[in-house]
């Protein structure tokens, strides 16, 4: 019974051509000084390489003739995969942030997402604005509408808007993008905002917007169930008055 014998994996295909692989019988030369060495037979460009202790590369095969240069081969591998490693380290992946808010957002938290907003921003994120309504609160996006604005008032010199804002059942959406010459950029002091949408009084701020503590995740949730809860008692207390 005949076994069947194992194939050996195929090589990896080569970027470049090198020595006998070069098909063309003519190639335009550089030398490794980088010197136009004109155009020659790729056997005599083989064997100036070889003088010279390094390979024969082609660079160009779309010229015609195809351009070759005389390098270590080896060492330019291994220098183009460094180069590649370190632009893939220093790549930053985007992420889509969310901040929300409700129509009632006090002071106190809107200038602390507000912050929040511009360092994510300044370090190259997207950051999605929500504005959650309940109950009747929907019949007046306005108010939602005047707190996005204020946001974007205080990032304008940070992000451009990438998505307008939207009304999505109860939700009122705002995506912004940090500007390209501020992707990275290191996180600046937030301008504060007043009610009316204009740039309120200069205020002592934090500058330090590494060392902000998270958001939560309720964003403002509790408050307002507490104001419905005494709205609903007081209700039920006034109904009970006059029974």
């Amino acid at each position: 019974m005949s076994r069947s014998k194992s194939r050996p994996p195929p090589r990896p295909s080569e970027q470049h051509r090198v020595g006998r692989r070069i098909r063309a019988r003519e190639v335009r030369v550089i030398d490794e000084t980088g010197e136009q060495r004109g155009i020659m037979s790729t056997q005599d460009a083989m064997e100036l390489a070889a003088t010279a202790g390094l390979q024969l590369v082609e660079v160009n095969p779309k010229a015609n003739p195809p351009v070759c240069k005389i390098m270590d081969y080896g060492k330019y591998k291994y220098e183009s995969a460094k180069r590649e490693r370190e632009a893939k380290k220093n790549q930053k992946t985007s992420e889509l942030k969310e901040v929300k808010f409700r129509p009632k957002t006090h002071e106190h938290d809107f200038d602390f997402k507000l912050r929040h907003i511009r360092r994510f921003l300044a370090e190259g994120d997207k950051v999605r604005l929500v504005v959650q309504f309940r109950g009747r609160e929907i019949t007046h996006p306005e108010t939602g509408r005047a707190i996005l604005d204020r946001v974007c008032k205080g990032v304008v010199d940070l992000a451009t808007v990438a998505q307008m804002a939207q009304l999505e059942g109860n939700r009122l959406n705002m995506v912004l993008a940090p500007k390209p010459q501020r992707a990275g950029a290191a996180p600046q002091r937030p301008r504060p905002v007043d009610g009316a949408g204009g740039p309120a009084p200069a205020r002592a701020v934090d500058p330090d917007l590494e060392d902000l503590p998270p958001l939560p995740d309720d964003d403002d949730d509790d408050d307002d169930d507490d104001d419905e809860g005494e709205a609903v008692a007081g209700e039920a207390a006034a109904g009970g008055d006059a029974g």
